[in-house]
């Protein structure tokens, strides 16, 4: 019983920033414009919420540093999307060109920074927000140890991230117009609708997520931070379109490559594919070969929001 409660544990640990990212991604997309930049936008909320810890180790304790942290991840990751939608949307420039060098631009400037405040390339940072186990909801039977026991508070706030921008983008006028765009900008341009704000909000909360989705990632996995998100942004790419660019399919996407993370990282745990004659190499490659296969399998299906990646000349209808 041990053993399951170790994967579902790391499951939600891989699964959480997945999920809160490839949400951002399809704010984005389906506003109508294409994001690849989102391991890029990762590495940048990364970058800042971990230089934060950093800085106010000794100073400043508890959960509340990780939440502040949290926000300011956020702000970076929407900052940062910002450059991203000015040339996708004002300068009408080629979006994946655009999204592959803020990808390029965010490492290398992750290691500048780490370098000219601390003269090293990685930035450490003290790890001590892990939740032993929640008051209460810790002791229930069977849920308490997968859910409420060697947890982060991430977790918890990434559920309902997921649940909010769900509920956004289904359910409330904002919603209604975003998608309205992503599908046909010109009939919604025609009823008054500003496509280039509605597209502009798209990308800045994208940028949001994908920002608080690489703290989210690090925080649990690691005690430095070294200019990488091992290509979870990618990965959430992945999860968003195998999800179909809708919040539900999304959610068991996120899951589903979690679990092949999961048994990539913890095999040596499970005694099952621990005696498996599989080299280590083979379990690293599962999330990517799944992950291919599946796109594989999805392709033809596809339900892409029509005029995303499509620039779009407000006014011209």
């Amino acid at each position: 019983m041990s053993i399951l409660y170790f994967v579902v544990q790391q499951t939600m640990f891989f699964a959480i920033p997945l999920l809160i990212v490839a949400v951002g991604g399809m704010y984005s997309e389906r506003s109508g414009v294409v994001n690849i930049a989102l391991e890029g936008i990762m590495i940048m909320g990364a970058l800042a919420g971990t230089v934060f810890i950093h800085l106010t180790d000794g100073v400043m304790s508890g959960q509340g540093v990780l939440l502040i942290a949290l926000l300011i991840s956020g702000g970076v990751g929407g900052i940062f999307s910002l450059l991203h939608a000015f040339a996708a949307i004002k300068l009408k420039a080629d979006q994946t060109i655009s999204g592959t060098a803020l990808n390029m631009f965010a490492p290398a400037f992750a290691i500048l920074v780490a370098r000219t405040l601390l003269g090293v390339q990685q930035v450490p940072f003290k790890n001590s927000f892990l939740i032993s186990k929640v008051p209460l909801l810790g002791d229930l039977p069977l849920i308490g140890p997968m859910f409420f026991q060697k947890s982060y508070i991430t977790t918890y706030i990434g559920l309902l991230i997921f649940a909010a921008a769900a509920f956004v983008i289904n359910r409330t006028r904002f919603g209604l117009r975003l998608r309205a765009c992503g599908e046909h900008p010109g009939a919604a341009d025609s009823v008054g609708v500003n496509v280039y704000r509605i597209r502009y909000a798209g990308v800045l909360i994208s940028g949001v997520l994908a920002g608080v989705g690489g703290l989210v990632f690090i925080i649990p996995t690691s005690t430095v931070f070294n200019a990488s998100v091992a290509g979870y942004g990618f990965l959430a790419l992945a999860v968003l379109i195998f999800g179909q660019w809708r919040s539900r399919k999304i959610f068991f996407a996120a899951f589903f490559f979690a679990v092949m993370k999961t048994l990539a990282s913890a095999y040596s745990a499970i005694p099952v594919l621990k005696d498996l004659p599989f080299p280590n190499e083979m379990y690293k490659m599962f999330p990517y070969l799944a992950t291919l296969i599946v796109l594989a399998f999805i392709s033809k299906n596809s339900q892409a929001p029509r005029a995303s990646g499509v620039p779009y000349d407000q006014g011209s209808r």
